[in-house]
């Protein structure tokens, strides 16, 4: 039997990633921009589609804004209200040679697309070696008191599905480094983007090409005592409680994820080996989250070398609240992380 995943169009390499260039400060939305302004100049069969992603407005967030005047309305189109319409639209582009990027207005909207996504998009390797090239962008998670159709974190549905992969950058650097990736790949990808992080985080990001390898880990922070596995927002909260226990002479390793599907499994099984006790953090509803497989994987590969048990901390199983301390109350956050580390640091 075939494998259900299509060969890369362009092979990228840790080497490609760790490659030196001009470094720039920029702030997490503003790396995704440049990503796509990149890879748009670079290959003309990259083209986006989206609700108000054209014209002066350049979509919810203004990633796009400018694009329709460079690139024409041909290459930035805007659709309707109609995600089902559009990703199925973008599937068909993508079958004859296309690479559309295809942005969600919010990740939460991502279900009316559903049966296009699951149905068709991933599975049409399997049923036909027909590569499906076309990226997502989801902008997802909370903390911006946005509610409950605005705030949602669906990639546990995606992890779930064979035939997708899934990102969730926690850094500039790894947005635009894996949105090239993600856009040069041919398989369908879910990008999940942070909208908590969009202008709050800045940070180092190469020019030019680089490209972040889909499917390797990365070790955010060195540790002895503990490790803090996790990805997308809860990266900067995990690296800030981690700070803080350093104060007090626990050493916590910090795991970026980066890619969700599929998951580095060594680089998982490297720090367990290295720290035995290991908390996993991810700001989605905690039951059947991402965070429930890797528990998993690391109870059946890695047990021997674990020294506690696995702890995990996610949103609670409810709505995400508007109100603000409500969401508060919701979401994990660098106080919360600390004080689940400090208890797992003296088990």
């Amino acid at each position: 039997m075939k494998t259900a995943v299509a060969t890369e169009a362009h092979v990228a390499t840790a080497d490609q990633a760790d490659a030196p260039a001009a470094v720039r400060e920029m702030t997490y939305l503003a790396a995704i921009r440049e990503a796509l302004q990149e890879e748009m100049r670079r290959d003309p069969n990259v083209l986006i589609l989206g609700e108000d992603v054209g014209g002066t407005f350049g979509g919810a967030f203004k990633v796009t804004q400018g694009f329709a005047e460079e690139f024409g309305d041909r290459r930035v189109m805007n659709m309707p209200l109609a995600e089902l319409a559009f990703v199925s639209a973008a599937t068909g582009m993508a079958l004859m040679g296309l690479r559309p990027v295809v942005e969600i207005q919010f990740a939460d909207f991502i279900t009316t697309a559903f049966d296009s996504i699951v149905q068709f998009a991933a599975t049409n390797y399997y049923r036909w070696q027909a590569p499906v090239p076309w990226v997502i962008r989801a902008p997802a998670d909370g903390g911006i008191r946005s509610g409950p159709f605005h705030s949602q974190n669906p990639e546990a549905w995606f992890v779930h599905t064979p035939g997708l992969k899934v990102v969730a950058p926690g850094t500039p650097a790894d947005a635009k480094g894996l949105l090239i990736a993600a856009i040069r790949d041919n398989n369908p990808v879910i990008y999940l983007e942070s909208k908590t992080l969009y202008r709050s985080l800045k940070g180092p990001v190469p020019a030019g090409e680089y490209v972040v390898p889909i499917g390797q880990a990365r070790l955010a922070r060195e540790g002895e005592h503990l490790s803090i596995i996790t990805y997308g927002t809860q990266l900067r909260e995990s690296l800030a409680a981690a700070e803080r226990l350093a104060q007090e002479g626990i050493e916590a390793e910090v795991l970026d994820l980066r890619t969700l599907k599929p998951l580095d499994r060594e680089a998982i099984l490297q720090t367990v080996r290295k720290t035995g006790k290991i908390l996993i953090v991810h700001s989605a509803n905690r039951l059947a989250g991402v965070g429930a497989e890797l528990a998993a994987q690391i109870a059946e590969d890695a047990f021997e070398w674990l020294d506690a048990p696995i702890r995990r901390l996610g949103g609670a199983d409810t709505p995400i609240p508007f109100s603000p301390p409500l969401e508060d109350a919701y979401r994990p956050d660098a106080e919360k992380i600390y004080r689940l580390a400090r208890e797992l640091a003296a088990y």
